[in-house]
Protein backbone atom coordinates (compact mmCIF):
# COMPACT_ATOMS: atom_id res chain seq x y z
CA UNK A 1 0.00 0.00 0.00
CA UNK A 2 0.96 3.39 -0.89
CA UNK A 3 -0.97 6.89 -0.15
CA UNK A 4 0.24 11.10 -0.38
CA UNK A 5 -1.52 12.24 3.09
CA UNK A 6 -2.53 14.98 1.64
CA UNK A 7 -4.94 12.75 -0.48
CA UNK A 8 -6.30 10.50 2.30
CA UNK A 9 -5.30 7.12 3.47
CA UNK A 10 -8.61 5.51 2.85
CA UNK A 11 -8.53 3.46 6.43
CA UNK A 12 -10.65 3.75 9.06
CA UNK A 13 -7.77 5.03 11.27
CA UNK A 14 -4.80 6.72 10.23
CA UNK A 15 -1.54 4.94 9.93
CA UNK A 16 0.90 7.32 10.69
CA UNK A 17 -1.05 7.47 14.55
CA UNK A 18 0.50 3.94 14.61
CA UNK A 19 3.77 3.63 12.48
CA UNK A 20 6.32 5.76 14.83
CA UNK A 21 6.24 3.39 17.54
CA UNK A 22 6.81 2.65 20.70
CA UNK A 23 6.58 6.76 21.64
CA UNK A 24 8.03 7.59 25.19
CA UNK A 25 5.50 9.94 26.93
CA UNK A 26 6.09 12.91 28.47
CA UNK A 27 3.66 13.66 31.20
CA UNK A 28 4.39 17.65 30.89
CA UNK A 29 3.36 19.44 34.03
CA UNK A 30 3.16 23.62 34.38
CA UNK A 31 1.80 26.74 36.50
CA UNK A 32 0.26 29.35 34.77
CA UNK A 33 1.07 33.43 35.66
CA UNK A 34 -1.74 33.13 38.46
CA UNK A 35 -0.45 29.98 39.80
CA UNK A 36 -2.59 27.10 38.58
CA UNK A 37 -0.88 23.69 37.70
CA UNK A 38 -1.69 21.47 34.58
CA UNK A 39 -0.71 18.25 34.25
CA UNK A 40 -0.92 16.13 30.30
CA UNK A 41 0.81 13.34 28.77
CA UNK A 42 2.59 14.02 25.29
CA UNK A 43 3.79 11.21 22.85
CA UNK A 44 5.60 14.07 20.51
CA UNK A 45 8.31 13.86 23.21
CA UNK A 46 12.04 12.98 23.27
CA UNK A 47 15.68 13.67 24.27
CA UNK A 48 17.31 15.52 21.80
CA UNK A 49 20.62 17.03 23.24
CA UNK A 50 23.14 15.60 25.89
CA UNK A 51 25.26 18.60 26.66
CA UNK A 52 23.44 21.14 27.91
CA UNK A 53 20.73 18.55 28.37
CA UNK A 54 17.51 19.75 25.88
CA UNK A 55 13.76 17.73 25.76
CA UNK A 56 11.00 18.58 23.19
CA UNK A 57 7.74 17.70 22.87
CA UNK A 58 4.96 18.82 20.25
CA UNK A 59 1.19 19.87 21.37
CA UNK A 60 -1.27 19.56 18.51
CA UNK A 61 -4.36 20.95 18.28
CA UNK A 62 -6.18 24.09 20.32
CA UNK A 63 -8.86 24.54 23.13
CA UNK A 64 -10.90 27.49 22.83
CA UNK A 65 -10.08 28.97 26.07
CA UNK A 66 -6.02 28.75 25.35
CA UNK A 67 -5.97 30.98 22.49
CA UNK A 68 -4.56 29.22 19.64
CA UNK A 69 -3.20 26.47 21.51
CA UNK A 70 -3.43 24.06 24.51
CA UNK A 71 -3.03 25.12 28.11
CA UNK A 72 0.26 23.56 28.48
CA UNK A 73 1.80 25.19 25.70
CA UNK A 74 0.08 28.65 26.56
CA UNK A 75 1.41 28.33 30.29
CA UNK A 76 5.14 28.04 29.18
CA UNK A 77 4.93 31.19 27.04
CA UNK A 78 3.74 32.86 29.77
CA UNK A 79 6.15 31.64 32.88
CA UNK A 80 8.91 30.44 30.13
CA UNK A 81 9.17 26.55 32.23
CA UNK A 82 7.99 22.96 32.44
CA UNK A 83 8.37 20.07 34.23
CA UNK A 84 8.90 16.03 32.21
CA UNK A 85 7.58 13.61 34.50
CA UNK A 86 8.51 10.20 33.73
CA UNK A 87 5.65 7.53 33.19
CA UNK A 88 5.44 4.15 34.44
CA UNK A 89 3.25 1.37 33.96
CA UNK A 90 1.89 1.69 37.43
CA UNK A 91 0.57 5.36 36.61
CA UNK A 92 -0.89 4.28 33.50
CA UNK A 93 -4.61 5.54 34.67
CA UNK A 94 -3.64 8.54 36.26
CA UNK A 95 -2.00 9.48 33.17
CA UNK A 96 -4.97 8.54 31.04
CA UNK A 97 -7.07 10.69 33.25
CA UNK A 98 -4.92 13.84 32.89
CA UNK A 99 -5.36 13.52 28.69
CA UNK A 100 -8.83 15.03 29.34
CA UNK A 101 -9.62 18.22 28.04
CA UNK A 102 -10.75 20.27 31.26
CA UNK A 103 -11.43 23.98 31.26
CA UNK A 104 -8.64 26.30 31.61
CA UNK A 105 -7.18 26.82 35.22
CA UNK A 106 -8.49 23.49 36.34
CA UNK A 107 -6.28 20.96 38.28
CA UNK A 108 -5.45 17.75 36.44
CA UNK A 109 -3.26 17.03 39.67
CA UNK A 110 -6.37 16.60 41.58
CA UNK A 111 -9.03 15.49 38.88
CA UNK A 112 -6.73 12.35 38.84
CA UNK A 113 -5.62 12.08 42.36
CA UNK A 114 -1.44 12.64 41.55
CA UNK A 115 0.22 13.94 44.11
CA UNK A 116 2.06 17.34 43.93
CA UNK A 117 5.47 18.13 44.62
CA UNK A 118 7.87 21.05 44.38
CA UNK A 119 10.61 21.06 41.30
CA UNK A 120 13.66 22.81 42.99
CA UNK A 121 15.18 24.97 40.53
CA UNK A 122 11.42 26.63 38.71
CA UNK A 123 8.39 27.55 39.79
CA UNK A 124 6.40 24.38 39.12
CA UNK A 125 4.68 20.98 40.43
CA UNK A 126 6.06 18.03 39.72
CA UNK A 127 4.83 14.29 40.16
CA UNK A 128 5.97 12.82 43.41
CA UNK A 129 5.90 9.36 42.63
CA UNK A 130 7.58 9.41 39.24
CA UNK A 131 10.27 7.74 38.99
CA UNK A 132 12.09 10.76 37.43
CA UNK A 133 11.31 14.11 36.82
CA UNK A 134 13.45 17.24 34.80
CA UNK A 135 12.87 20.35 35.16
CA UNK A 136 13.59 22.28 32.10
CA UNK A 137 13.47 26.12 31.02
CA UNK A 138 12.20 26.42 27.52
CA UNK A 139 14.08 27.63 25.38
CA UNK A 140 12.39 28.11 22.31
CA UNK A 141 8.25 27.19 21.25
CA UNK A 142 8.71 26.82 17.16
CA UNK A 143 5.37 27.14 15.03
CA UNK A 144 5.24 24.07 12.83
CA UNK A 145 2.79 23.27 9.60
CA UNK A 146 -0.64 22.91 9.71
CA UNK A 147 -3.35 24.29 12.51
CA UNK A 148 -1.91 24.66 16.29
CA UNK A 149 1.13 22.75 15.34
CA UNK A 150 3.53 23.72 18.38
CA UNK A 151 7.59 22.19 19.51
CA UNK A 152 8.31 23.47 22.59
CA UNK A 153 12.29 22.96 23.16
CA UNK A 154 13.83 22.98 26.76
CA UNK A 155 16.89 23.08 28.71
CA UNK A 156 17.12 20.44 31.97
CA UNK A 157 17.99 22.99 34.71
CA UNK A 158 17.67 20.02 37.04
CA UNK A 159 16.57 16.28 37.74
CA UNK A 160 14.70 14.34 40.03
CA UNK A 161 15.65 10.28 39.88
CA UNK A 162 13.22 8.08 42.69
CA UNK A 163 15.84 6.37 44.98
CA UNK A 164 14.95 3.30 44.40
CA UNK A 165 15.49 3.58 40.56
CA UNK A 166 19.26 4.16 40.58
CA UNK A 167 20.73 0.57 41.07
CA UNK A 168 24.46 0.63 41.40
CA UNK A 169 24.80 3.79 39.83
CA UNK A 170 22.78 3.38 36.89
CA UNK A 171 19.33 4.84 36.63
CA UNK A 172 17.15 1.43 36.24
CA UNK A 173 14.16 1.13 33.91
CA UNK A 174 13.67 -2.16 35.45
CA UNK A 175 13.16 -0.69 38.33
CA UNK A 176 9.34 0.74 37.22
CA UNK A 177 8.60 -0.48 33.98
CA UNK A 178 8.17 2.14 31.28
CA UNK A 179 4.78 2.73 30.10
CA UNK A 180 4.88 3.90 25.64
CA UNK A 181 2.35 5.09 23.40
CA UNK A 182 1.69 2.76 20.40
CA UNK A 183 -0.87 3.85 18.15
CA UNK A 184 -4.57 4.48 17.96
CA UNK A 185 -5.19 3.33 21.79
CA UNK A 186 -2.60 0.93 22.11
CA UNK A 187 0.02 1.48 24.79
CA UNK A 188 3.02 -0.74 25.77
CA UNK A 189 5.06 -1.61 28.67
CA UNK A 190 9.06 -1.78 28.37
CA UNK A 191 10.33 -5.00 30.44
CA UNK A 192 12.88 -6.76 27.82
CA UNK A 193 15.65 -5.09 28.02
CA UNK A 194 19.17 -6.00 26.43
CA UNK A 195 22.56 -4.46 25.86
CA UNK A 196 24.92 -3.89 22.75
CA UNK A 197 28.06 -2.19 22.47
CA UNK A 198 28.75 -0.03 19.65
CA UNK A 199 31.77 -0.35 17.61
CA UNK A 200 33.66 2.88 18.70
CA UNK A 201 32.81 2.37 22.73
Amino acid sequence: MFYRPSDGHGLPHNPFNAIITPRPIGWISTRDAQGRDNLSPYSFFNGVAYTPPQVMFASTGRKPDAGDTKDNVANIRETGVFCVNVVEYAAREAMNVTSASLPRGEDEFASAGVEKAACEQIDCARVAGAPASLECRMTQIIKIEGDSNFVVFGEVVGVHLRDDCVVNGRFDVTRFTPLSRMGYRDYTAVRDVFEMVRPDD
